[in-house]
Order: structure tokens, then C-alpha cells, then sequence
């Protein structure tokens, strides 16, 4: 069974939200045009297409977020559309006045499941008492998780499209997610890219805290940072500080039409191969803490 923890649904509110930080008259489809990828269409339109393309990929589930604040309705349709499918994931903004409602009406009444931060991207530290709060409305929700981009943050899409990215690349520090993880023991927290180019910290905080988890997604580029780190390397010193049960596969995939990034599952499932991992822990990394953390819920 193939997973993947980490995918980006770009939805039509999505492109309309960027449009309107752009400004001068943008809409949401000028930019999907600009860009040249497909129009989503509808949220169930789209929802469907990634249904498609996880079956042509033998692909059984995935975490669609939702990478805008405000577009939890989005990801909630596609959700409902394919409950067996998909885990919601929502971005939050912690400075938001109603940040904390946003979060209880997206866990509790959509059916979302991963509560998203994006610290540097908001300029809200992680040791502010709004992010406690907001975290403290994911922990009193049932099988709910906490996401943390830590590390260099790159939006690629903003870049193209000429967008201001004023990230405070100070906030997003693992070591801030292991003092939240510490007051949250009850709450899985995940730190994606694996740390995003501070890997000793991520490390750090995994050690410490029984409930931090790494996913492994994007081409982590962040390693070029490190001279001489390889993908390999990263994997094996994960796979040693966290163990295989807390490792979680994903791609960052994203836009269409180049669909789910096929090219990331095979080179991470070959090192994993060469690294000479057990059958039975790749299976957990590629597949099984996913259904660990985020179980089929029943109707």
C-alpha cells in the first residue's frame, strides 16, 4: 500500500485567493491560464481528477491541503466526494481574530483532520500564545494532527507569479514544535520536508518527542544547504533517530497536468530499498503510520 502525506489541493478559491493579492482586476482563471496549467474546474471536478490519478498510480490515499487560510470548504467537498480517499488539511493563519472558531468548525464540522501552521509565512511564532490556542482547539478533537512547515519556506507558484513572500524564516524552528509537542502529548505533530534544511533540529525534536513525526516529501532541494548531504543520508539518519514508525511518505504534489510526482515514490522507495530496510518498515513508511495517524472513519 502506497500513501502519500503530503499533496496540495489547488482549488478554484484558491487561484481566486491569489488573484486577489495580485490585484490590478487578476482573476482566479487568468492565473491558471498565465501559468499554463488545468483549470480546476469545480471542487468535485478536481477532487475526482486526483481519484484518477492516485488509481493510475496505485496510489490508496492522500492528504489533499488546502494551501490557502479560508479554503477549508474546499478540501472538506472534496473529502466528502471521497471519504476513503482523502484527509483533509487545512492552512491556518494563528493571527487571524477567528482563527480558533476557523479551526474547531474545519475539525469538527468538515471533517478535517490536519490543522496546518506556516509560521514564517504569518509571522506568528510558534511560541505565541495564539499558535497554544489554536493547537489547544486541534488537541480537543479525536484523532486530529498538527502540520508545521519548519526550515526554508519556498512557494513556488507565488514566485511565478510575481507575489510578495516576506517570510520570517526565523519562526519556523522544529525545536519550537518540540516545546509544543511536549505540552500536546496526545497530538501527533508533523514536521514536513524534514525540517526543510534544519534536519539536526527536526532530529532533535523527533528524539524528544514521541510524537513528532517527519514526512518525506518535495524534491528536498533544502539539502544543498548541508555540502555533501545526500537523500540517502537524510533517510538513514531519519529512519535512525525517529525509526520507521514515525516517518510518513509524500510528494508535494500539486498542480496539473503534472498530476502526482510518480519520480519522488521511486526514488525514495529505491533508497529505501538500498538502505535494506525490513519489508514490514518501508511498509510503514510508505503506507502504514498514514493509517496509523489517520484511520478510515467510519460513515
Amino acid at each position: 500500500m502506497t500513501n502519500d502525506a503530503h499533496c496540495h489541493f489547488f482549488s478554484p478559491a484558491f487561484f481566486d485567493a491569489l488573484a486577489r493579492q495580485r490585484g490590478g482586476g487578476a482573476d482566479g482563471a487568468g492565473l491558471w491560464r498565465e501559468l499554463q496549467w488545468d483549470d480546476p474546474s469545480t471542487n468535485d471536478a478536481l477532487a475526482d481528477r486526483w481519484v484518477r490519478e492516485l488509481d493510475a498510480n496505485g496510489v490508496a490515499r492522500a492528504a489533499l491541503i488546502a494551501s490557502v487560510p479560508g479554503d477549508e470548504a474546499s478540501v472538506a467537498a472534496a473529502v466528502a466526494r471521497h471519504p476513503s480517499r482523502f484527509v483533509g488539511c487545512f492552512m491556518l493563519d494563528p493571527s487571524a481574530a477567528d482563527a480558533s472558531d476557523r479551526a474547531r468548525r474545519a475539525l469538527m464540522e468538515l471533517g478535517l483532520r490536519v490543522l496546518c501552521l506556516f509560521p514564517a509565512m504569518h509571522h506568528v511564532p510558534l511560541h505565541d500564545e495564539r499558535t497554544t490556542r489554536v493547537v489547544d482547539t486541534a488537541a480537543a478533537v479525536p484523532q486530529a494532527a498538527v502540520f508545521v512547515h519548519c526550515g526554508v519556506l519556498s512557494v513556488g507558484v507565488r514566485k511565478r507569479l510575481r507575489l510578495p513572500s516576506r517570510f520570517d524564516l526565523r519562526l519556523g524552528d522544529p525545536l519550537g514544535v518540540a516545546r509544543l509537542a511536549l505540552a500536546f502529548p496526545q497530538v501527533p505533530f508533523i514536521i514536513p520536508h524534514f525540517g526543510a534544511g534544519l534536519f539536526r533540529e527536526a532530529l532533535m525534536a523527533a528524539d524528544a518527542c514521541a510524537n513528532v513525526h517527519l514526512d518525506t516529501s518535495s524534491s528536498n532541494n533544502w539539502i544543498r544547504y548541508t555540502p555533501g548531504l545526500s537523500l540517502e543520508a537524510v533517510l538513514k539518519a531519519a529512519l535512525a533517530v525517529a525509526g520507521p514508525s514515525r516517518l510518513l511518505f509524500g510528494t508535494d504534489s500539486s498542480f496539473y497536468p503534472r498530476g502526482w510526482q510518480r519520480a519522488i515514490h521511486d526514488e525514495q522507495r529505491g533508497i529505501i530499498e538500498h538502505l535494506g530496510v525490513s519489508a514490514a518498515d518501508a511498509a510503514l513508511v510508505f503506507g502504514g503510520n498514514f493509517e496509523r495517524l489517520f484511520p478510515h472513519r467510519s460513515a
